[in-house]
Order: C-alpha cells, then structure tokens, then sequence
C-alpha cells in the first residue's frame, strides 16, 4: 500500500515537472498556453532570418507569432509557416503576410489587412510576400551606382599616378622646402631683432609709473585747491580793486579833498611858499638865535 502511494506521488511529481517544462518552454518561444489563438499559414520560398516566436505585426501592433516553421517536401523550395494570432483578431480576404527584415537581419512578419466584411476561416493559408530589407533595399539601389563609378575611379587613380610620378611636382616641393627655409630664417632674424624689447618695454613701465605718480600728485593738488576758499578770495580781491579804483578816480578829480590836494596848484604854491618861508625862519634864528631867545637869571 506504501508502495503504491510513493508510485503514485513520484507519478504525480513526474506529470507536473513535465507540465512545468513543457509550460517554460513555451514560454520561453513566447507561447501562451492559456491565451487562445487562431491559426494560419503562410508560405515563403526563404525565411532567413526568421525564427519560431518571431512577431507578427498588424499596423505595428504585435497581434501574434511564428508558432512553428516546417519545409514543404511535397513542394520544394517552399517553407511553411505557422502563425498564431490572436482570438480577436479577424482575418479578412485578401489579407497579406509580408516578411520583412531589418538592418540587423532579423525578420519578422507584418500583415496587411483590407477592410472587408468577407472573413478568412481558421486554418487557411494566408497571400504571402517578401519585402526587401534595408540591406537589400541599399545594395539594389546603391549597386548600379557603384559599378557605374567604377570607370571613373580607375581614371581618377590613373591620372593621380601620373601627377605625382610628375617631376614638376617634386620640383615645386623643393621650392617649397627651400620657402621654408627662408621663413626659417626670417623667423630667426625677428626673434634676434626683437631682443631689445624687454628693456624698452621696462622703461616705457618706468615712464608709465612715473606719469601715474605725477597724475595722482595733480588730484591732490586739485583736492587742496578745490578745499580753499577761492570764491570769497576772488570777491575780495573784486572789492579792493573796486576801492582803489574809486580812490584813483577820487583823486583825478577836484570835487574831493584828496583830489582837491592834488590837483590845486594854488595850494601847492601856497605849500612851497609855507616851506620857503619856514626855511627862512630857521636859518634866522639859527643865525640870531639871541633876537628871538631872552634869558633872565634870577
């Protein structure tokens, strides 16, 4: 009875692990067990690039996959392609299962669904086509332009060839070395001229230093000045000379005593007469002091 209980669990355990494989696998193509799909096939004469699980696209929308891929013996030179879509997905007449690859050589499948109400059933084999890829698409359109240029580069290296085996070029080489060597020279010239700069340059620092020092020396000068009271100075000044200009006027004319003074020749000659006569009066008395002196002793 033990017996049979471990068959039956290792039975059990043996189903389930299997499930669980069969479930990752699939899983791993990207097949959903538990999603319903309907499927249809397509068939192509090459499928390189595609690969079980690939996407199948509908107006750039994953709506399915490859489920599986199988060559078609009784036909040669054709693959089957199985293609598991969507439960919702409605599959019109005429629809078009187009294999496409991209740059990186990956192909996938696109279809191209007209609108119509006349609907496919499950199972039927689907229009198929093959899209040129980038790559194809390139070496179709480039190709043609390649070897149509072909001719030209094979001339093109010709005639360089026969321009640098040309000895006038070499020629005009050596006069471009020999240029160099002039500038060279100039170059070393200029540099041996140019030495005595630093000092000029030193003294020229010196004159600007001392130009700078006398500038700051005029601001404080400047500074002073403007401290000083020059405006009531200068009405001062205005002042005096008004003052002595009157006083000048003063006396050039007789209306006043100074002018009167100066300007009488009257009292001048009154003045000389005054002096005369008091010069006289000196000398007499000098002469006979005893007429206008009188001593008495008591």
């Amino acid at each position: 009875m033990q017996n049979r209980k471990k068959l039956a669990i290792i039975g059990i355990s043996a189903i389930v692990a299997l499930a669980i494989l069969v479930f990752g696998i699939n899983y791993l193509k990207g097949i959903n067990l538990f999603h319903t799909s309907n499927y249809y096939f397509a068939i192509y004469d090459d499928v390189t690039g595609l690969a079980v699980s690939a996407p199948v696209n509908a107006n750039g929308f994953k709506v399915g996959q490859v489920r599986e891929m199988s060559y078609m013996y009784n036909d040669p030179g054709h693959v089957q392609v199985e293609l598991a879509l969507d439960a919702d997905l409605k599959i019109t007449e005429g629809t078009v299962a187009i294999l496409t690859t991209d740059l990186l050589g990956t192909a996938s499948i696109t279809l191209e669904i007209p609108k119509t109400q006349d609907y496919l059933a499950k199972g039927s084999t689907l229009e198929s086509k093959k899209d040129a890829g980038l790559v194809d698409g390139l070496s179709e359109d480039l190709m043609p332009g390649v070897k149509s240029m072909l001719p030209k580069i094979d001339s093109l290296l010709v005639a360089l060839t026969n321009v640098v085996a040309d000895p006038a070029l070499t020629a005009t080489i050596k006069r471009l070395d020999a240029i160099s060597a002039d500038l060279n020279t100039i170059s070393a010239n200029v540099a041996k001229a140019t030495k005595p700069l630093p000092g000029v340059v030193s003294d020229a620092a010196v004159v600007a230093h001392n130009l700078n020092h006398m500038s700051a020396n005029l601001d404080s000068l400047s500074a002073e000045l403007n401290k000083l009271p020059l405006d009531q100075t200068l009405a001062e000044v205005n002042a005096t000379v008004h003052n002595l200009r009157e006083i000048t006027n003063k006396l050039q004319t007789s209306d006043s005593s100074l002018g009167m003074l100066v300007n009488d020749p009257g009292l001048y000659q009154s003045l000389n007469s005054t002096v005369a006569s008091l010069d006289s009066l000196i000398t007499d008395v000098k002469a006979r002091p005893k007429r206008y002196l009188k001593f008495s002793v008591f």
